[in-house]
Order: C-alpha cells, then structure tokens, then sequence
C-alpha cells in the first residue's frame, strides 16, 4: 500500500533519515520499532506531508504521494496521531469527534442563513455516527465531557475514534502506548484489532512496549540511525544482530554473550 524508496531528511548536517526504504502491506499492522534518534516519528511526518523530504519518493499504490501536504493526503484516507493528543480540549469528546469530516455545510456562511435545515440534518447524522464511534471504543460515557478533561489513553481513544469518522484507509499511529495505562492500552490495542479486521484499516505502529508490539504487529521494522536495519516477525527482529547491536552497543552484546556463554 505505502512504498518508501531511499528516503532522506536532512536538518542541516544532521540526517534523521538516511536512505530509508521500506514498503507497507494492505492490510496489515505493521510494527516500526528502533532506539530513541533512530528518525522513527521524522519518517512518520515525511510520509504524511508534516515534512518535505530532502530526496526521495514515497508512494501510496502506485501514485506518487512525496511532499503532498496533510489535508491531500487527508482526502486520500492516509492519516497520523501524534505522541502527544492534539484534542480540542474545551470541546467535549463528541464534538471532537463532530468536527472531523471536512466540507460540512455549516461551514458556509450563505448555508447558516439560507440551509439551515441542511445544516441540522448534517448534525443529527454527525452527532450519531460520533456516538456509535464511542460506543465501538467503549468510552460513550465520556460523550459530553470535555476533552481536556479526561485521562492520557482516553485521549488516544478519542484520536483512534477521529480516523474512524471518515473513510481512513491507513493510519500512522506514533507512541499510541506514551503515558498509557495497561488496561486502557489493551483496549485501544483491542480497537486497533477490530479496525484492522472487520473495517480493513491499514495501520504503522510505532510503540517501545514489545508486548503490544508483539501481540498486534507483523511484520515488524526495526530502524536505527534514520536507516532500516531488519524487518521480519517480532522474533525474527529480537534474533537479529545488527538489532541487537543498535538497542545495546557493541560493548554490551559482546559482555551479553559471554555471560550467557
């Protein structure tokens, strides 16, 4: 689905990523795990148009897609999160939600005088398809509270539960697991499953916890120093040496094998 063919982004001497390329399959959860610095969230924001690449191409099936900004991409069904939740924190989770399809009557002046019935039948589906979304992320109880207010994982529920109000068809999901607890990660880890099987949501997760990595992704990629080491199953991955080498230095893989010796 996503074909990432030597991808570099330089800030001025510094190459976040260096020669990446690596490709996406419909339908899978794909893994991209690597060391802090190893320019996972950099190819994140190249791919979905935060950042321009400095070379490089990027494809989504078939159609060149390098440097296309994020609302064109938007349109496209490519979407992100982000490590922090970009909620509208005084609005309440359903409005959030409410706000996320874009071309809504509503948005027009000329409509609020003269299509106002247009406008509230829009609502009205809005409001229902937002209250079916918290009902499939098991947080309708939160419906009229203000986003601002509720907890770190209910706040990636609520950004998860944004891709599903329009036609998303991959998303890139960045540290969905930051600040998270475990029962609510096994929850969104649950929505990302469910997504991924009966809506056929392609999604990129980038995640430390090798738990929810491990039960969630194949394949998985590793990357280190902005570069692609290994991609494989997540045992395959921990098997490999040049991995290994890049989580614990040469040094320490050397001290680790002769004390397992």
């Amino acid at each position: 689905m996503i074909v990432v063919e030597d991808l570099h982004k330089h800030f001025g001497g510094f190459h976040a990523v260096d020669g990446a390329s690596l490709e996406i399959g419909r339908g899978t959860i794909t893994g991209l795990i690597g060391p802090n610095g190893a320019g996972k969230t950099t190819l994140f924001n190249v791919i979905a148009g935060v950042l321009e690449p400095t070379s490089g191409r990027v494809t989504m099936e078939g159609e060149d897609i390098t440097g296309l900004p994020p609302h064109d991409l938007f349109h496209k069904g490519l979407l992100r999160t982000f490590q922090i939740a970009h909620e509208f924190h005084s609005m309440s989770c359903r409005e959030n939600l409410m706000m996320v399809p874009g071309g809504q009557s509503g948005e027009r002046l000329w409509n609020s005088w003269f299509g106002r019935k247009r406008i509230a039948d829009e609502e009205r589906a809005l409001r229902a398809k937002a209250d079916e979304v918290l009902e499939f992320l098991t947080i309708e109880h939160l419906a009229d509270h203000k986003a601002g207010q509720v907890s770190g994982g209910q706040k990636k529920l609520l950004e998860l539960g944004r891709t599903m109000m329009v036609d998303a068809r991959i998303v890139f999901l960045d540290e969905v697991g930051a600040g998270v607890n475990r029962t609510l990660l096994n929850t969104i880890g649950d929505a990302i499953v469910r997504l991924n099987r009966e809506r056929g949501y392609t999604f990129v997760v980038i995640e430390h916890d090798m738990d929810f990595i491990g039960r969630l992704c194949d394949p998985v990629i590793c990357m280190a120093e902005g570069k692609v080491l290994a991609q494989g199953s997540l045992d395959e991955i921990k098997a490999n040496d040049q991995v290994i080498e890049a989580y614990l230095g040469t040094g320490l893989k050397n001290k680790a094998a002769v004390g397992a010796g």
